[in-house]
């Protein structure tokens, strides 16, 4: 760590934002944890568990776009407000469901669906906020690092609080803690002093923004390919987390705590990632260290995916959430330092719609596709298919050189005075 490892923290507002949020999304990756370790023991599933991250997270994918221009049109501070509100009553409604033990596995994964909603509009308009919660725009990529050191930090300590509490007191504990815990998101929304909403006139209606939006990423290939690689990031090598409640269970034979612990681990890595880039020094060449990390995150699945000795597997998995990490952090990174601000939400509720939407695609079919050829093989071939976009990003960065190379020639070159 260094001087500009906690640089963001200046900002009063966003100091607050991260407070609320570190408790919350520790409820939060408790009631993940919880969910799919009910779904597992009531089905004893692997389809079933890519079928409920499809429900949770599906329909962001089909209503992002509309999040996005409603982030741009509309007061974010409002608007994030509201999300989490609903988010609480949500949290709310799956609790009362699970006390009184009258529920099915599809009145849960309705609630998934219902929480997969109001995330289609709580991304756009968080993440376009922390734009203005910082003071110095400089200290914006270490808001954003930090964001995700936040982020895992609660994933480190989400699953391993839930492994205990799903043995000791009850999943229906689990799921009423995270409800208590958007108490301190939403007051620390409400704490925040944020300039006076300015409403700006909108000439074109929401499907016009939204092929505005597209067009300015069309325009933008630089952009374009970073979104473009994280969406197939999220189809093919991000639901491998659907197959962790499998190796706790059946491969490495063990109980809740198990899944607990291995997906704390994963968290561990993850966080040790996201404080690595807020460590990073201005300048540095983030769409490097993207390439190079997601030929880490790559190399630890497919170490992971055959190991048999459990303390082995909990290293290569750490190693595979550090290289993780990358693949959401520094995408949000260059997005939010990129892009004009008017275009923000939009571009935002694209990302989500590759980071979110392509993921329960994805669970359907790596759920699938581990019924076929089983749990360990799917895992190498994700860990497969994460080093060959890696070297699609070297390559990228490659040719992106080359022509900047060429095009300074082009502009040193003399040009021809014609008799």
């Amino acid at each position: 760590m260094n001087i500009n490892t906690f640089s963001a923290f200046k900002s009063r507002n966003y100091r607050l934002y991260f407070a609320g949020q570190s408790i919350s999304l520790i409820g939060t990756w408790m009631q993940k944890t919880a969910v799919s370790w009910v779904i597992y023991e009531l089905t004893h599933s692997k389809f079933m568990l890519g079928l409920t991250l499809f429900a949770s997270m599906f329909p962001s994918f089909l209503f992002s776009f509309i999040g996005g221009v409603a982030a741009d049109r509309y007061d974010r501070y409002k608007l994030l407000l509201a999300t989490q509100v609903a988010s609480m009553i949500q949290a709310i409604l799956i609790t009362a469901l699970v006390f009184f033990k009258h529920y099915s596995v599809w009145e849960i994964i309705a609630l998934s669906t219902l929480l997969g909603l109001i995330n289609a509009f709580d991304v756009p308009a968080r993440q376009s906020l922390v734009y203005q919660m910082i003071d110095d725009k400089a200290d914006l990529p270490n808001a954003l690092a930090l964001n995700s050191s936040m982020v895992n930090l609660s994933r480190l300590i989400g699953p391993g609080i839930a492994g205990l509490i799903l043995e000791k007191l009850g999943d229906d504990v689990c799921f009423g803690l995270n409800a208590v815990s958007f108490i301190a998101v939403i007051g620390s929304i409400l704490m925040m002093r944020l300039p006076a909403y300015v409403k700006k006139p909108h000439t074109k209606n929401v499907l016009g923004e939204l092929k505005e939006g597209f067009d300015y990423i069309k325009n933008t290939p630089s952009i374009g390919f970073v979104i473009l690689m994280l969406g197939i990031i999220s189809l093919f090598v991000l639901p491998y987390s659907t197959l962790i409640p499998v190796y706790a269970k059946d491969i490495f034979h063990g109980t809740a705590s198990t899944f607990g612990v291995i997906d704390s681990v994963i968290g561990l890595g993850a966080f040790s990632g996201a404080m690595f880039l807020a460590s990073l020094k201005p300048g540095k060449n983030l769409k490097k260290i993207l390439a190079l990390n997601t030929l880490i995150f790559g190399a630890g699945l497919v170490l992971f995916s055959h190991e048999t000795h459990y303390y082995l597997a909990l290293i290569f998995s750490a190693v595979g959430g550090f290289g993780m990490m990358s693949q959401i952090t520094i995408s949000n990174t260059l997005i939010q330092t990129t892009v004009d601000p008017d275009m923000r939400g939009r571009v935002i509720s694209f990302y989500a719609m590759a980071f979110f939407g392509m993921q329960p695609l994805g669970g359907l079919i790596i759920g699938s596709v581990s019924q076929q050829i089983g749990v360990q093989n799917t895992m190498l071939a994700e860990g497969a298919i994460a080093v060959i976009i890696g070297l699609l990003h070297m390559r990228f960065l490659k040719k992106s050189k080359l022509k900047k190379k060429q095009l300074a020639i082009m502009e040193q070159q003399p040009v021809a005075v014609t008799q």
